[in-house]
């Protein structure tokens, strides 16, 4: 990949974007350094399915409202203004928390070309595709599936 000479700069209205079931997300930046979108969720609404990283750590900045996460083994809320930073390999799970809506922008270092990724996910919430679809894409996307059917409850010891 060549090195970037020039910065990017997206304005608002710019970004690619795509509705879900339980809301939206723009794609404000794919591929290179960083792949960046800005999420947003309904009242307790999923995120992206389990999974982990091979390649990219993964930084979360919750602009509003409440998001749950299941870091490995850990549950946690994070609310306006947290940062959440997982490393690569960890599994992990996210979404708005119960009664709660969440705003949060997502950036994975480095970047890989994930649009294609989120247009099917957004497909998939949307009925029109299914889940399977994606899981041939796995290495492409380095996204790794996890198997947490109830990611929200806390694991027993």
């Amino acid at each position: 990949m060549e090195a970037r000479t020039t910065a990017l700069v997206v304005r608002p209205g710019e970004a690619a974007g795509a509705s879900l079931t339980d809301g939206a997300f723009e794609l404000l930046a794919d591929g290179g350094a960083v792949s960046a979108s800005r999420l947003t969720l309904a009242t307790g609404a999923d995120g992206a399915p389990p999974h982990h990283h091979k390649l990219s750590h993964e930084l979360f900045y919750v602009l509003g409202g409440t998001m749950l996460f299941r870091l490995g083994d850990t549950l946690t809320t994070v609310g306006k203004g947290g940062l959440v930073v997982v490393p690569p390999g960890l599994p992990h799970v996210f979404g708005a928390a119960d009664g709660e809506t969440a705003d949060v922008v997502v950036v994975l270092s480095p970047g890989i070309e994930r649009f294609g990724y989120f247009e099917q996910l957004a497909a998939i919430s949307r009925g029109e595709a299914e889940f399977a679809s994606l899981l041939p894409e796995q290495d492409r996307y380095d996204v790794h599936f996890e198997d947490l059917p109830d990611w929200r409850s806390a694991p027993s010891r």
